[in-house]
């Protein structure tokens, strides 16, 4: 089903003269033409639309992996014929997954013996990883409920307001009811002592955040699991524990080892991470890991044999590609501990430059916190004439893609821009951006304000406040940014 509008309502048709001089008719831009075409002819045409996009390199709104070395993207396209699910006819394949959740478990400080394999599996993403650690979650409450023969109809799951948007899907699509703690101007996570009041004998588990998508920051897991304990202990409840780190979970072990938010809390149950973030691996690969056997109800296991040999799987969705998996492996034994710690402590090298360039411009306030996710969050210190939306939208002329949003109830009115340091964005990359970045503010310095137009427009009968001219602003930009996405994308 396509939710966005066409990029172009009044042309049906790909001219595809340039692509071949033996092609000169135009083709069908939504329906499949009746004609074959030369194969250099269709990789020409596709080539040259998808030169319009963005380079991925300084599209610094992405967490997701950007660059790999050679000798990884060889093994990838040696491996993409693989479908991953066809465990007995790529028995290998099998084993370097299960390599790979041992190796992220004993990262995760999993309780595990020397010979004891660990619970967990390979997916498509964070998103997918999410699901099934909140279906088990959901399960292991709903069985518990059952066998004390009270109500088990009405689950809920506690989160701080800025969780990415999969654990509103989640909660949608599995219907569990998301409780969110409100965030507050200058303290935009969770407040564990605020989560804990909301957890209620419903609560399936409470979703701490290893690294905010809105400014990269860290929640307290460990607090939150000392508070956890207490009330567990008052009630006699037994609510767990997920951490998503999506983000964190390959930033953390490396450059914060003496930090306590993963299975050595004793309420900790699963965490997921995105291998396609700073697992390194290009987008198309996450993982979820358990605590132990016990954490994963044996229901939610489905066990096949048509493919040659029984085959226990876990996932939302069947068939998928061998790649990323095998690129993960790759990764995490090229590089090892020493090589994945010199990688993080390179981002937050590179983050602290940005983050330094931005403050001696004496224009921004920084949103991020030193310690955390390597990006940096900012905003204007003075956006009366001009906000942050606009500088978003101007850097887009030096090819850099900046996002600027506002954030979560109840900070909606504070918006930022932020740029996520990966591997491939070096230091000369950032000390370039602060340059783009002052030539932008010095440009939109001479220029009249949008700003003031859109409040006197709306406000032409009556009064309003710095405070509401601001926000209808900040809505007004995320309509416009919004708007711009929808019509450059096609979601199918």
């Amino acid at each position: 089903m396509v939710l966005s509008r066409t990029a172009s309502d009044s042309d049906e048709s790909i001219h595809s003269t340039f692509a071949s001089r033996y092609v000169r008719t135009s083709l069908p831009r939504f329906k499949m033409p009746e004609n074959s075409i030369p194969k250099d002819a269709a990789y020409q045409i596709i080539n040259d639309e998808l030169m319009l996009d963005g380079n991925p390199r300084l599209n610094l709104a992405s967490f997701v992996t950007t660059w790999m070395e050679p000798e990884c993207d060889k093994l990838m396209m040696a491996s993409i014929n693989k479908n991953y699910v066809d465990m007995d006819e790529y028995p290998v394949t099998t084993e370097l997954q299960n390599r790979c959740v041992n190796m992220i478990a004993h990262l995760f400080n999993a309780p595990l013996d020397d010979s004891e394999a660990a619970v967990g599996v390979g997916t498509v993403g964070s998103s997918e990883a999410i699901m099934l650690a909140g279906l088990a979650f959901k399960r292991k409450w709903q069985n518990t409920r059952k066998a004390q023969g009270l109500p088990y109809d009405k689950p809920n799951i506690v989160t701080g307001a800025n969780v990415q948007v999969c654990w509103e899907k989640f909660a949608r699509y599995f219907e569990v009811e998301l409780k969110e703690v409100k965030l507050s101007e200058g303290y935009y996570v969770m407040d564990p002592a605020k989560a804990v009041e909301m957890v209620d004998e419903n609560t399936i588990c409470v979703a701490a955040i290893l690294g905010s998508t809105l400014n990269g920051e860290f929640e307290d897991v460990k607090l939150l699991n000392d508070l956890l304990l207490e009330k567990n202990k008052q009630t006699g409840w037994d609510t767990p524990i997920h951490v998503d780190a999506a983000s964190g979970g390959f930033i953390a072990p490396f450059i914060y080892p003496e930090l306590e938010w993963d299975f050595r809390l004793p309420l900790v149950k699963s965490i997921n991470v995105s291998g396609h973030k700073y697992g390194l691996v290009y987008a198309g690969i996450g993982w979820v890991i358990w605590r132990s056997k016990e954490d994963l109800p044996e229901e939610l296991i489905f066990h096949i044999n048509y493919l040659g040999a029984d085959q226990p799987t876990f996932t939302l969705n069947f068939s998928k590609g061998s790649s990323q998996v095998i690129a993960q492996y790759y990764q995490l034994i090229r590089l090892g501990f020493e090589g994945y710690r010199n990688v993080m402590e390179n981002c937050h090298e590179n983050a602290m430059v940005l983050k330094q360039g931005l403050e001696k411009t004496g224009r921004f306030n920084i949103v991020s916190k030193d310690d955390g996710v390597p990006l940096v969050a900012f905003s204007l210190k003075d956006n009366k004439r001009h906000n942050e939306f606009e500088v978003a939208e101007m850097l887009r002329r030096f090819g850099w893609i900046v996002p600027a949003y506002t954030m979560p109830a109840d900070a909606q009115h504070v918006t930022v821009l932020r740029v996520v340091i990966r591997e491939d964005f070096s230091r000369t990359l950032a000390e370039r951006l602060v340059l783009d970045i002052t030539k932008v503010l010095h440009e939109l310095d001479s220029m009249p304000s949008k700003l003031l137009a859109a409040a006197q427009q709306n406000g032409k009968n009556g009064k309003k406040t710095d405070m509401e001219t601001q926000r209808e602003v900040a809505t007004y930009w995320k309509k416009f940014v919004s708007d711009i996405k929808t019509n450059r994308n096609k979601i199918c």
